[in-house]
């Protein structure tokens, strides 16, 4: 009987699935390769390596917690492999469950000494927790194994550049880039880290490095796009943002980016109109109402400005600026208990604004709380002691309740900082005139009636 005549059992039948798997896995159609593989896996649900595989196709397309279930049923399978371990272990720092992901590491560690990715990408492990002393421990623990480790150097890259060290992460990039020059995004990490570090010619020759190769990276084109702003090169700017809306029509943050642009240049109209359109096409996106609240509030419309700013409020946004910001429209609306609400949110974020405890401390002074006010106003000054608008209303404060020399004191600073300001003249008058007051208040109490007995005359 010829070969060509005989039927093809079921494993012959699972290994020709798993070749194709691999060619649609390796063409980007994970899908496919993904239904190939489920399919193999009713055929023989006891081999670990499709398993694996299967785990692979789930981590391509960012389903991080399915592929941990592949890999741990492949590790029961074999339990002694290696690189089953080791993509199980970043997966478990991937889904932040970093204890698991540490002693999965250590057990690699454990049962091969001279595997170098168990430190490698113990790297970014400890980086996400905090942990940088221990992350360049296991840089150099990798180095003695493999110097030319591309992916180590970009990953005390990545914890150097978190710590603000971002000369020497532009020193590891590079060297990742020169090891492996198609390394994903080296040069749009190289141009954050100079861009971070106020090299903007730098940063714009990587940034434009990068989008030769990868001209339609959304990513960053949205950077170079903000970069683009920040250095005032708006119509630039706006070419890029135009141009990801040319490769994706919905992306929210490039409409709303286009009326910031807008918004700065006074053209509030087109500004609202693009912020609108953000919100059509992501409803969850932060900035867009904060943006149109301040709208609102420019044509007078408090009740409106209100409803945009709450509705900012409940997506928890994370900008510290920018809930220092809302909670000073909350205040010019009058509503004092959101005001708190998002000025002590940005204190939870940032202890240190000082712009949030001055503002909490108008709405003491508002609310007729004077002794808050006082400690908040004396918290902004701790942090910045040259804040004119905190010496100010901290001398009016300190006015109101009687303590003349500390208003003094304040004022005598703000007026010294920045003469000839009106506003600050007049608190500085009505400070002299409680210091005249209360000097003559005290000669009146120095003063002691003089009785005359007289006797009576007969």
């Amino acid at each position: 009987m010829l070969f060509e005549d005989m039927a093809f059992g079921p494993y012959d039948k699972a290994e020709r699935k798993v070749r194709r798997a691999f060619e649609l896995y390796e063409d980007g159609r994970m899908s496919q390769a993904l239904s190939e593989l489920e399919a193999v896996l009713e055929i023989n649900p006891s081999n670990s390596s499709w398993h694996f595989n299967k785990a692979l196709t789930l981590d391509a397309i960012n389903r991080f917690d399915d592929a941990i279930s592949e890999y741990e049923i492949a590790l029961r399978l074999n339990p002694l492999d290696l690189e089953i371990l080791n993509s199980l272990a970043v997966d478990y720092t991937r889904t932040g469950q970093y204890d698991l992901a540490i002693d999965t590491f250590e057990h690699i560690q454990e049962l091969d000494p001279a595997f170098e990715p168990c430190y490698c990408n113990r790297i970014i492990t400890y980086t996400e927790m905090g942990q940088h002393d221990l992350a360049e421990q296991m840089f150099y623990l990798a180095q003695q194994i493999n110097p030319d480790c591309a992916l180590c150097y970009y990953n005390i890259g990545n914890s150097l550049f978190i710590r603000g060290r971002y000369k020497k992460a532009i020193g590891c990039w590079l060297r990742t880039a020169k090891l492996e020059p198609t390394h994903p995004q080296i040069n749009y990490r190289i141009a954050q880290a100079y861009w971070s570090s106020g090299d903007g010619d730098n940063a714009r020759e990587c940034f434009l490095a990068e989008l030769r190769v990868n001209p339609a990276d959304i990513d960053v084109i949205l950077d170079f796009g903000l970069f683009l702003l920040e250095v005032g090169d708006i119509e630039s700017a706006k070419e890029k943002f135009n141009r990801i809306l040319e490769l994706t029509p919905d992306f929210a943050a490039a409409l709303f980016y286009l009326g910031e642009i807008a918004f700065n240049s006074g053209d509030y109209e087109r500004a609202v109109q693009l912020f609108n359109q953000a919100l059509e096409k992501n409803d969850t996106f932060t900035g867009p109402r904060y943006r149109l609240a301040q709208c609102a509030l420019m044509r007078g419309q408090k009740q409106e400005a209100r409803d945009y700013l709450v509705s900012e409020l409940n997506l928890a946004p994370e900008d510290t600026d920018a809930l220092v910001s809302m909670g000073s429209m909350f205040l010019a609306i009058g509503d004092t208990d959101y005001v708190t609400h998002c000025l002590l949110k940005a204190i939870d974020f940032d202890c240190a604004n000082a712009d949030a405890y001055y503002y909490l401390g108008l709405v003491s002074a508002i609310r007729g709380r004077l002794e808050d006010a006082m400690e908040f106003f004396g918290h902004a000054l701790d942090i910045r002691p040259e804040y004119i608008l905190a010496l100010r209303d901290s001398a009016v404060v300190c006015l109101a309740v009687g303590r003349i020399a500390d208003a003094a004191e304040r004022i005598d600073k703000a007026v010294g900082l920045e003469p000839n300001n009106s506003q600050l003249e007049a608190v500085d008058r009505r400070v002299r005139l409680a210091q005249v007051t209360e000097r003559i208040a005290e000669s009146l109490c120095r003063l002691r009636p003089r009785f005359t007995l007289r006797k009576s005359l007969r």
